[in-house]
This record gives C-alpha cells, structure tokens and sequence, in this order.
C-alpha cells in the first residue's frame, strides 16, 4: 500500500502541526490513489477534512491555469471551515470559497482576479456561478460531497443533480459522511464504488466519550440546565437545541443567569451566526446554544460537553451531534436532559448513569478572551498577519495574548486577553494599521 506522501503533502502537514496521520486518512490516500473514486464513511472528529485534500492535492496539475476540482458542503460555516485549513496548509493551489450570505457581484469581482484551482461552496450558491458561467469547469476533473447523505434530503437532491449536470469533465467522486445513505444518489456517480468504513474503528470518538442522564421535570429544566453547565466551571461546552425558539429561550434564561453564551440557528443574520461562532471558538464565551445546524462538520477544538437539552429526533442525528466532542484523539462527555416519564429512544446507550448535579452552584470564571473590533479589512489589504503584528507592536501584546483573527472585505475581528484590553485600546488609539487610521474599538453585541 503506497502511502508515502509528496513534498506538497509534508509541508501543507508541517504547517498544520500534525505529526501524523490515522488510520483512515492513511486508507483514504491509498485508496485514491488506486482508484478514481472514494466513498469515506467515518465518525465526526476523525479528520475526513483531510482525508480528501490531500489525496486532491495529487490531482492538482501545476500547469493548468483553471478550475481543477470542486467541494460541494451543506452550509456556509462547512465552507468556510475548508477554505481555513487550505489556507492554513500554504500549497501552491489558490482556493476561493463561495457561499450565501454576502453578495454574488462581490464574489463574481473576486473570482476574475483570480485563478483558483480548487472551488469550495454550497450548492445553491456554487449553481448560481455555474448558471452565470462566473467560472471555467472544462478542467474541473474532481468533484468532492461532504456530508453526501445530505444529498437525498428534499430541495437538495435537485440542486445537486443540476449541479454535477454542469460538470461534464468532473469523472472522479469523493463522497464523505459520518453516517451512510441506504443509496447513493445516481447523480452522484459513485453508486458502484466500495466504501471505506471506518464507523466502527476502535478508536472512534465514541470510545473516548463518556454519557449521562440529567433527569428533570418540566418544571426544573432550566434550572437544572443552568446546575450542570455551572458545574463545568468554564469548559466549553454545547447545548442543542430541536427549534430556533427554544435556542432563544434557553440563551435568555442562561445569560440572565450570569453564564456566558451565545446563540446560533439558522434563523439568525450570516453576520450575527459568524460573530456567535467566532465568540465561542475564539474562547470568548464557553457555551454555544444551538440548532442541529451545528451539528455537522463544524470542527471546533476543545469541546468538553455536548448537552441534548431537548432529544436528537434521529439516530444520525444524535450522531453528529455527539460528533462535537471527543474529536481526534480527546476525550468529551455527552449529557442526555431527560423526563422522568419518557423513555429514551433506542438509539442512545442503554443504562445511562445519572449525573450528580452540584448541591450549590459556583458561576465559572469569565473567559479569558474578548473581542476587538477593527474597521478595515480585506478590501483595504489587510490580513491576519498585519492585524497581528500591530497589535503585538503597538498595542504591547505578547503573541500569546492575541487569539483568533477573522478578516472579512471591510471589517476584523481580533481576539485578545480580557485583562489587556484597557491597556491595548489606550496604545492603540490614533494609531495606523498599515498607514490607515481606522476604528478600534470593543465588540457590541447585538
């Protein structure tokens, strides 16, 4: 089995500070490169990102000038999560991420002053630039589905298959999923191919997760909620949620509470969700209360606690919800708030020990971080590494006290330690980012 990877592969791996590779990315290379398909079945938390850009980095040809392959993913935070690691492993391929929730003429602008390689984006908004030809597919030979089994679902399968219908060259599949499909939707031209299925591997994050009951009363419920994420005492931690009314009750109450979270579903503005999400993995806030939509894909380090405040209405589901925690090679635990008169679908582990809430609650500690606002961005061509440098210059900063960056065309966010940030914003005041003076300023929650 031929595994040995190419110079572009160690560096992009050397810069992502991974050592090594598991087992099933090792399989996933060695089957690509033996076959010209591949349908991935493994649990959330076990690297599929990787799993398929490396393997596409071998398909790449340096000499050609246009669009190689395209990542189709269910959300916009998917997509966005793939076009960080790619940027993050520097190869010599450009990628270019599109996605609803910002302009098309702005993405259109983006693209002609580009030559990207790989194209990642969701299937409505990838359609829209396929139907306005805002891209070149005659080379696109590679077409790779994360999350496929989200490709039968209603109103997707029909966007997909006008999709692949516009990729003639596109002859090679990469499908991904943690769960599998009872069938491989014709479109997506795999149907034949054998799968590589690793839910079942021993080192799935299952093994590493511990499970609990909470039992409560209609009554408690949110006292009880409230009991157990104080009990964490800081620990990230996410809490699901069935109904975007539900994830607003529970951040109310929570926060009224004096705990520090924040909310997410798709009802919210793209702005509003990027700025939750942005909160919780920058360690700004330490409990996400959220739909299924954070469910899947979203690779969030550190997660300690998932928490099915109200029950996954299916096995997959509860899957990737669970996925959360426990991710790689850490451990997590998953804590089940139930009725005492319910029993417990059949899908969650049998005999579930009861959490032994605390008798008295200790708020946890605030979190370490806070978000800085700064008023340019990528339109002014500025990127992480300027914002960065000037904090640590100007505004006396240690590296280690400025946390994650995110740079969108006209506005950054930066992450720096709760305790420096009089200091900071009194340094920085009047100060120039690459010789524009701009707004800095601490971020306004809505």
């Amino acid at each position: 089995m031929n595994t040995e990877l190419n110079d572009i592969q160690r560096n992009a791996l050397e810069r992502l500070g991974i050592r090594e590779l598991n087992a099933m990315q090792v399989a996933s290379i060695a089957h690509c490169r033996a076959n010209g398909d591949m349908v991935l079945l493994s649990p959330t938390g076990t690297g599929k990102t990787l799993a398929f850009l490396l393997p596409l980095l071998e398909r790449l040809n340096p000499s050609c000038s246009g669009v190689q392959a395209l990542i189709v993913l269910p959300t916009r935070e998917l997509a966005r999560q793939v076009f960080e690691v790619w940027r993050a492993m520097a190869t010599p391929f450009q990628m270019v991420a599109l996605y609803g929730g910002r302009p098309l003429e702005q993405e259109i602008a983006s693209l002609g002053g580009s030559s990207p390689a790989v194209i990642v984006g969701t299937p409505g908004r990838l359609l829209d630039h396929l139907n306005r030809a805002s891209f070149v597919v005659g080379e696109c030979n590679l077409l790779v589905i994360d999350e496929f089994d989200k490709c039968l679902e209603m109103g997707f399968q029909e966007e997909m298959s006008k999709l692949v219908e516009k990729l003639p060259a596109a002859k090679s599949r990469f499908l991904l999923s943690a769960t599998d499909a009872a069938e491989i939707p014709l479109f997506a031209g795999a149907s034949g191919v054998e799968k590589l299925d690793f839910r079942e591997a021993v080192d799935k994050p299952a093994a590493r997760t511990s499970f609990y009951i909470v039992t409560v009363t209609p009554e408690n419920r949110l006292e009880k909620l409230f009991s157990l994420l104080c009990s964490f005492q800081g620990e990230p931690a996410i809490v699901f949620c069935n109904f975007r009314e539900t994830v607003d009750e529970v951040c109310k109450y929570l926060t009224k509470a004096s705990l520090n979270c924040v909310a997410y579903n798709g009802a919210m503005e793209q702005k509003v969700r990027e700025l939750a999400l942005y909160r919780f993995t920058s360690g700004c806030s330490n409990i996400l209360v959220c739909t299924d939509l954070a469910a899947r894909g979203l690779d969030i380090k550190d997660v300690k606690h998932v928490v099915h405040y109200q029950r996954a209405l299916s096995a997959d589901i509860f899957t990737h919800r669970n996925g959360r925690t426990a991710r790689w090679e850490a451990d997590g635990a998953v804590y089940m708030i139930a009725f005492e008169s319910k029993e417990l679908p059949d899908f969650v582990p049998a005999d579930l020990n009861e959490y032994a809430l605390p008798k008295r609650n200790m708020l946890p500690p605030a979190p370490e971080w806070t978000v800085l606002y700064v008023g340019k961005g990528k339109r002014d061509k500025l990127s992480r590494g300027d914002i960065a440098g000037f904090f640590i210059k100007k505004g006396g900063l240690k590296p280690e006290e400025v946390g994650t960056i995110l740079v969108f065309q006209d506005y950054s966010y930066v992450a720096v330690k709760l305790k420096q940030m009089r200091s900071v914003l009194k340094k920085v005041e009047g100060e120039k980012i690459k010789g524009v003076k701009t707004i800095i300023q601490p971020l306004r929650m809505r």
